[in-house]
């Protein structure tokens, strides 16, 4: 994965302010490059010094393996949950959820300007092509109409 990607994609997840969060493919959208699965592998594998429990899958499941993690930070920061939060037998998927119609960041137009030029600075890099094919993807047009619509 090339290091502009991740930069962009890290830089817009420390954009995400505290109770509220974004979905993979909502910062896909942002950037208009990748897709759900790029931004999921950056997180797994570049996220740790970012708040990576504010960028989850649209289903509201918070990442895999991270659950208790998680579920203390969005406790911590009251972000908005759904379901049963107490503690699960081992083994046993959590019976909770990040709720993201409530918790889902809608940037304001100041955020745009800061992610506009994240991604201006990602596509400027980008001599070979984009990373994949981005015509699934929202334009930030859309995507200011509101995320995730």
């Amino acid at each position: 994965m090339r290091e502009q990607y991740v930069e962009a994609v890290l830089a817009v997840a420390e954009l995400v302010p505290p109770a509220r969060v974004l979905s993979y493919g909502d910062i896909a959208a942002l950037l208009e490059s990748g897709g759900p699965r790029q931004v999921g592998a950056v997180m797994s594998h570049h996220g740790s010094a970012v708040p990576w429990w504010r960028v989850i899958r649209s289903s509201g499941d918070a990442p895999a393996g991270h659950e208790g993690e998680a579920l203390r930070a969005y406790r911590q920061e009251q972000t908005a949950l759904r379901g049963d939060t107490s503690p699960q037998p081992a083994g046993k998927p959590p019976a909770w959820r990040v709720d993201m119609k409530a918790a889902r960041w809608n940037p304001e137009e100041a955020d745009f300007v800061r992610i506009d030029a994240i991604a201006a600075l990602l596509h400027d890099s980008d001599d070979a092509g984009p990373l994949t094919d981005t015509a699934a993807v929202p334009s930030m047009s859309v995507a200011r109409d509101g995320l995730g619509a």
